[in-house]
């Protein structure tokens, strides 16, 4: 069992890594962003066709803006810096999108399911939409 404390704990370096705060915050980042896979393979395989959901956005905003700060404040190294300098702007603009989107969803008056925006008709009951009245 001395192999396995020398595995974990060389020379007081756990995994042979020396850790510090930057360094977790650094590993935190690559954790966050490597989980975005699972989610996004997850719910590709449960819809059985391609899907981005909404999460993979905020891991990958989480992520990005982690291993950023690490860049920047640990490693100050600019090829690490410019990697992640401007990654969270189209992770942000989804996010906006998908809440604009959620927002112009409307209500059936005969179920109160949301709807999509464009809908003619509620997808739970058939109900006409007031939108659709509206259009006529």
């Amino acid at each position: 069992m001395d192999w396995i404390a020398n595995l974990l704990s060389h020379n007081g370096k756990f995994l042979g890594i020396e850790w510090g705060l930057w360094k977790i915050i650094g590993w935190l980042g690559n954790l966050v962003f490597f989980t975005r896979f699972f989610v996004q393979w997850y719910a590709t395989e449960k819809h059985k066709r391609v899907v981005v959901p909404v999460v993979f956005w905020w891991l990958s905003l989480i992520g990005s803006l982690l291993l950023l700060g690490y860049a920047l404040f640990y490693k100050r190294d600019s090829v690490f810096i410019f990697a992640y300098a401007f990654t969270w702007i189209p992770y942000i603009r989804n996010l906006i999108i998908h809440h604009r989107h959620l927002d112009a969803h409307i209500d059936c008056p005969s179920c109160a399911s949301r709807c999509e925006p464009n809908d003619q008709f509620c997808s739970q009951c058939g109900g006409k939409l007031k939108q659709a009245e509206a259009a006529a």
